[in-house]
């Protein structure tokens, strides 16, 4: 970009010269905090290149202005840093309250973005450093003839040459344009209205997620046998969920774990099958997802359900259903799986609540337990010594490893009701050998078969039932809503609850958390900027540029069919910071003409046509910058997309918008200066004079109006 528009190798090696000095010294500042090179370190500094050279495209674009008006390097270098130097800062400045915002949030996205936004800060700083020091030194011991307009040029200097001279041909016609809009003041104020009220039904049309739908590389797949299954029957099912699973072409390799696995406990009627893609598999993570169903779905006498690889991966949608009673949990989370099952885009919906177990249960007669001296924590032992078994003693093998001896009754003797009720409980009576007297189980108790619960969760010290689900080809935020519209139908007993937990909950918590951050971001700017140029209302036109960028945003969105989430928020957030920046260098610049005698009309119309060029040079730097991260090229890159392409989009609809659009506001503001405001009060008080007809001011018959 460099090369092109100012057309000398010199100036793109000394304006180029701010990267790799920024990016050592990021580095440096990610020591000194103790952070990592890690995917959000990285990301930082990849979205930072655009805007670690804009501060030296700017200081050298004016640096060469003034060496073409005849100055010398020393006096071009110095008098054009000084009179860039306040929008410079003023940009940098508000870049950096962008980002700390961001680094501060609270909540899991605060932790995720605390090293990206201290790694982008910090880098932007001392971006603005060299673009005060070390680009000035350069500009002004380095000659460059390539500064001469007449001098002769290569093949490529007359290419280049030739563009410059069209693109100079564009500010006459800008030049017309901002004339005719701030003489038509009211239709551009309607334009822009029209645009940033028009990106409001885009953006409600993306819906929200937490993340962005990318492929991770990796699943797993989570089976569940029939209740009551052996660890055979379910590794038979496993092994056919691995062969249609090997049916897909995207499939690598798989790793089967039954049962407890680690610190994870699972029973032997459960297990997980973990999935690995081949590299540049393609595809979203919902249709990698989809055709894994497809092919699971096949199996029989199993229930699944997808989810991301790990020991935390889970389903997006957890809804907890609270209450104390066991029953009646299961009723409310039977009617809530179907009515889940009726709303389009859920997949994979899972009860954790299965009384489908099968069990024996054993009702003990408390009263003739006690008359016969039997407690019934004796009989609760002895029950487990038979059927689970007990350590009766250790033996140690060859090389010194102990091993318990567990004794329990043969599984011919414990598998029926009639089998435990068999047997003898001690009493707490001896016989005349001194023995404890024994009874048998069915004196005291009734044995008999039924089903319960394989498992009793709690949340917040209360019984819960979590029904999860994926989402399949509908953003999380239309799902959760028509869930929860759901679950409002449903008839709920006093004491019971319905809770969205999961990603559901995390886009909430994410959402309120970027909204702060905004809303402190914007005032830091607000703050700077007023500091900066000493105004209150000046800053009001620059920050106009932030709701232009909104359309941008939105418009991009929709045609990557990207969704409002995680990474598309901090590219929002990341845009108020740097849209900014072309309205600083227009509203600088006219104040420097004003102050200089020029009127407001002619001061904005020199502000544009100069300042033009360094603004789509530092547009395009930025745009640039990011299109590798917009175009997704790399594994997982899916994940950061959404961000570089909200940025690009809003820099797009800014800078076009903000040309046109900060010079008109920037005189409806001047119109309300206080100082303005009582000049047309004066004028309005002023004595008139009455007209007579066929006299005019200089004739002598004039007479003021008392």
């Amino acid at each position: 970009i460099v090369f092109l528009f100012l057309n000398s190798w010199r100036s793109t090696v000394i304006t180029g010269l701010t990267l790799p000095i920024s990016v050592v010294a990021a580095f440096i500042a990610m020591r000194m905090f103790g952070f990592t090179l890690n995917v959000l370190t990285l990301m930082g500094l990849s979205l930072a290149i655009g805007m670690l050279i804009d501060d030296a495209i700017v200081v050298r674009e004016n640096i060469v202005r003034h060496m073409q008006k005849g100055k010398d390097h020393l006096d071009a270098a110095r008098e054009g840093t000084a009179e860039i130097g306040l929008a410079v800062m003023a940009t940098t400045f508000t870049i950096i309250a962008v980002f700390i915002p961001v680094a501060f949030m609270g909540g899991m996205v605060g932790q995720f973005f605390y090293e990206f936004g201290i790694t982008v800060a910090a880098a932007v700083l001392v971006s603005l450093f060299v673009s005060f020091t070390l680009d000035p030194m350069l500009s002004s011991r380095w000659y460059d003839p390539d500064v001469e307009e007449d001098r002769r040029r290569g093949p490529i200097g007359r290419l280049l040459q030739a563009f410059n001279r069209w693109f100079d041909s564009l500010h006459v016609s800008y030049e017309r344009t901002l004339d005719w809009s701030l003489r038509h003041r009211w239709v551009v104020s309607a334009v822009a209205v029209a645009a940033f009220i028009g990106a409001f039904p885009i953006l409600a049309v993306l819906g929200g997620d937490f993340m962005p739908d990318y492929n991770r590389g990796e699943y797993q797949v989570a089976i569940k046998a029939t209740p009551g299954a052996t660890l055979r029957e379910t590794a038979d099912r496993a092994q056919q969920v691995i062969a249609k699973l090997r049916e897909l072409p995207a499939v690598e390799y798989t790793y089967t774990t039954i049962g407890e696995a680690g610190a994870q406990y699972r029973p032997v009627t459960e297990g997980a099958v973990y999935v690995k893609l081949k590299p540049h598999s393609g595809g979203t993570f919902s249709e990698v997802l989809g055709a894994a169903r497809a092919k699971v779905e096949q199996v029989p006498g199993l229930t699944f359900g997808l989810t991301e690889a790990g020991a935390f991966g889970q389903k997006p949608i957890q809804i907890s259903v609270r209450g104390t009673e066991i029953d009646e949990l299961d009723r409310l989370s039977r009617e809530l799986v179907a009515a889940m099952r009726q709303i389009p885009g859920t997949a994979d919906i899972e009860n954790s609540l299965e009384k489908s177990k099968p069990e024996l249960r054993v009702n003990v007669d408390r009263q003739r337990a006690s008359d016969l001296g039997i407690p019934v924590s004796m009989i609760a032992s002895t029950m487990q010594a038979g059927v689970v078994g007990a350590v009766a003693t250790t033996i140690q093998d060859n090389v010194g490893d102990n091993h318990n001896v567990r004794v329990r009754l043969r599984a011919d003797q414990r598998r029926y009701a009639e089998d435990l009720a068999q047997l003898n409980v001690p009493t707490d009576k001896d016989d005349d050998n001194g023995d404890k007297i024994l009874k048998p189980l069915s004196e005291v108790a009734t044995v008999y078969p039924g089903t319960g619960p394989s498992s009793i969760r709690r949340r917040d010290l209360v019984r819960e039932v979590r029904v999860s689900a994926n989402t399949d080809g509908r953003p999380l935020q239309e799902l959760s809503n028509d869930i929860n519209a759901a679950a409002a139908q449903l008839r709920m007993p006093p004491g019971y609850d319905i809770v969205a937990g999961g990603d559901t909950e995390e886009l909430e918590i994410m959402f309120r958390n970027m909204f702060q951050a905004l809303m402190l971001a914007v005032i830091f700017i607000y703050l700077i900027l007023a500091s900066q140029f000493g105004s209150f209302t000046h800053p009001l036109a620059i920050m106009l540029s932030l709701p232009l960028s909104l359309v941008g945003v939105a418009v991009m969105l929709y045609f990557t069919r990207d969704t409002l989430n995680i990474m598309s928020m901090i590219g929002l957030i990341m845009l108020m910071g740097l849209v900014t920046k072309n309205a600083i260098l227009l509203v600088d610049f006219a104040n420097q003409a004003r102050r200089e005698g020029m009127s407001r009309h002619r001061a904005l119309l020199q502000a544009g046509t100069t300042r033009l060029r360094p603004i789509v040079m530092t547009t395009l730097a930025m745009i640039f910058g990011m299109l590798p991260l917009a175009f997704a090229i790399g594994a997982g890159a899916e994940m950061r997309a959404p961000m570089a392409r909200a940025v690009i989009g809003g820099l797009i609809t800014s800078t076009l918008l903000s040309l046109l659009v900060v010079p008109v506001v920037y005189t409806f503001l001047d119109d309300f200066r206080p100082s303005a405001v009582w000049a047309w009060a004066t004028r309005r008080k002023a004595p008139q004079t009455a007209r007579v007809p066929g006299l005019g001011k200089q004739d002598p018959a004039y007479v003021p109006r008392s």
